[in-house]
């Protein structure tokens, strides 16, 4: 076996690694430069935790490389000369020569493609084993069986490498198959993003780390589309993604989120257990339905001849069934989610009892028509708006609900299934959250939807803010200019100020807080966040209800809220 061919890998492994380190002392130091800046400024501060993240996910990936940086060599027919690693790493030089190409690039397929029937330019492909920084073997495959070179390195049997990495110590950790990827398994990793791509076999055939390495690649290959929309990972329970945590941050990725069903609506961690029974029944299709009607249910009348009686300084109002109903109709009619309809039963209602108070104190005894104007109609109508009596009444008829609020009232009280399926999943508020609830409280933000009016008027009232405060700095700035260069001669200004180059609203812009967390971060936090890209282990065992929250953190269009039925006959003819 020749020992010059071991002693030249291991001059070339050994600089990557001095090369590998160069760049992680760079990355370090321009971490500690920029926490040490001691600017105050928001825009220093933007500046330096910008240059902090960015550095971290270098030292990331560069921390990924350590083991097995270099692990392949292509050598082609026509002379070119490959190294394959984990990670791709440059020369120093000007040309920013390659020193290593990374797995995923196209140029290195084939590593893990080329035959002795389809060579695919190779000569020889060389498989390095290392053991920390040590090159410890080498495998040549010779492909082109013209060449009669040796380098006593030969391997006798083409799955050798593959064999050997079977049978080695396991630790209780997944291993990178990054190394020893087979053919079918490059086609797999690499198959095109869009569509749907489902990964069968027995128990323990490395379906897991292949899906893994897909990720990897396509983190690689849609760096752009990916690295903001992220990657999910759905393991069945917490010790397999502890299991198999290792494996992505090892192939240089880290912007990927690993979650359990139970942990895929932020804010609820589902820690209770359900019975198998219990179970079952959440997880039908038909759930989305009943939660439909169920929250159709929440949308409350008065009983005919029982009206709720409203207290106001100028005598009670009375909210019927008719006002009610009306006031319903219009809402269903608007067709959106449940919170987001409430404002217009609540302005139909509003408008109904403004118009039942005018009526009483502008009525002219003598028919003729209401001493009131529109003015003071308007003015009435604003104090029925504030009434917290009448504010009641509309939270009794159209209760505004939370996903949290409506399945647990729904849980306790289940209705529109058999008495065996509603005993199976009946049990009282306050116990904890269990997988299967997830999916139904998606369910339920889907329907219920969120009314963030009020907090987009305080933001934009924040705004206006900023943008006054921002015009007050101008208006000093304009105040406090120097006339020092000023060209009595020369109607241009020889010295830009801050109002010569910036209005006030792009100034209060560049002073907002960006947020600085990755995007698996933001993923998590964000109920409505659509992932670039979702990897399911244990497909077989997700209920329909689980896949209704998967196609909508995939932003698929088949998961939509489910439609109640028609709305009940109209009301009878008021007397």
């Amino acid at each position: 076996m020749s020992t010059e061919e071991l002693r030249e890998e291991q001059q070339f492994v050994s600089g990557l690694y001095a090369r590998l380190d160069a760049l992680r002392e760079e990355a370090e130091s321009t971490v500690q430069a920029s926490l040490a800046q001691v600017g105050n400024g928001l825009q220093a501060r933007l500046e330096r935790d910008v240059m902090v993240a960015e550095q971290s996910g270098v030292l990331a990936a560069l921390d990924a490389g350590e083991n097995g940086l270099c692990f392949g060599r292509l050598e082609f027919r026509d002379g070119r000369d490959h190294r394959i690693g984990r990670i791709g790493i440059r020369a120093s030089d000007t040309e920013r020569t390659p020193l290593v190409i990374d797995w995923r690039a196209e140029v290195a397929r084939p590593f893990y493609l080329a035959t002795g029937h389809t060579p695919m330019g190779l000569r020889r492909r060389r498989h390095i084993t290392t053991e920390g920084r040590e090159v410890t073997a080498l495998h040549d495959e010779i492909l082109d069986l013209t060449d009669t070179t040796r380098t006593g390195h030969e391997a006798a049997d083409a799955d050798e490498v593959l064999l050997a990495a079977l049978d080695s110590a396991r630790t209780g950790r997944m291993h990178d198959i990054v190394q020893t990827i087979q053919a079918e398994q490059d086609r797999i990793i690499r198959a095109p993003h869009r569509g749907v791509l489902v990964v069968e076999g027995g128990p323990g055939t490395g379906k897991t780390v292949v899906a893994l390495h897909r990720a990897a690649f396509l983190l690689y290959a849609h760096r752009e589309l990916l690295a903001k929309r992220a990657v999910l990972v759905v393991g069945p329970n917490p010790a397999f993604l502890g299991y198999i945590g290792e494996v992505l941050p090892a192939l240089g990725e880290t912007g990927v989120l690993l979650a359990t069903l139970g942990e895929l609506f932020p804010g609820v961690t589902a820690t209770g257990t359900d019975s198998a029974a219990a179970a079952e029944v959440k997880g039908r299709a038909g759930m989305a339905d009943v939660l439909a009607l169920a929250l159709r249910d929440r949308q409350q009348l008065p009983e005919p001849g029982a009206p709720l009686i409203i207290e106001h300084d100028d005598g009670d109002l009375i909210l019927d069934w008719e006002i009610a109903y009306e006031a319903r109709a219009a809402a269903r009619e608007a067709d959106l989610p449940y919170n987001l309809a409430r404002p217009t039963f609540a302005f139909h209602v509003i408008d109904a009892l403004t118009h039942q108070l005018a009526e009483r104190i502008g009525h002219d005894p003598y028919g003729g028509p209401n001493f009131l104007g529109p003015d003071d109609i308007a003015q009435l109508g604003k104090g029925v708006a504030v009434s917290a009596e009448v504010h009641a009444a509309l939270e009794e008829l159209w209760p505004t609900l939370t996903p949290e609020r409506f399945v647990t009232e729904y849980l306790a009280e289940p209705a529109h299934l058999s008495a065996e399926d509603a005993a199976a999943i009946r049990r009282a508020p306050g116990a904890a959250w269990t997988p299967a609830d997830v999916p139904l409280l998606d369910e339920a933000a889907e329907l219920l939807g969120k009314d963030d009016s009020a907090a987009r008027a305080r933001a934009e009232a924040e705004r206006q803010r900023s943008v006054a405060y921002a015009q007050g700095v101008l208006d000093v700035s304009y105040a406090s200019r120097t006339y020092e260069f000023e060209d009595k001669d020369d109607e241009d200004a020889e010295v830009l100020l801050a109002h010569d180059i910036i209005d006030a609203e792009r100034m209060a812009e560049r002073q907002e807080e960006a947020d600085h967390r990755s995007a698996a971060e933001r993923a998590a936090a964000d109920r409505t966040w659509a992932f670039g890209h979702i990897i399911v282990d244990e497909a077989q065992e997700l209920s329909a209800m689980a896949w209704r929250l998967l196609m909508r953190r995939g932003g698929g269009r088949g998961a939509r809220p489910a439609r109640a039925p028609p709305p009940p006959p109209p009301p009878p003819t008021r007397r």
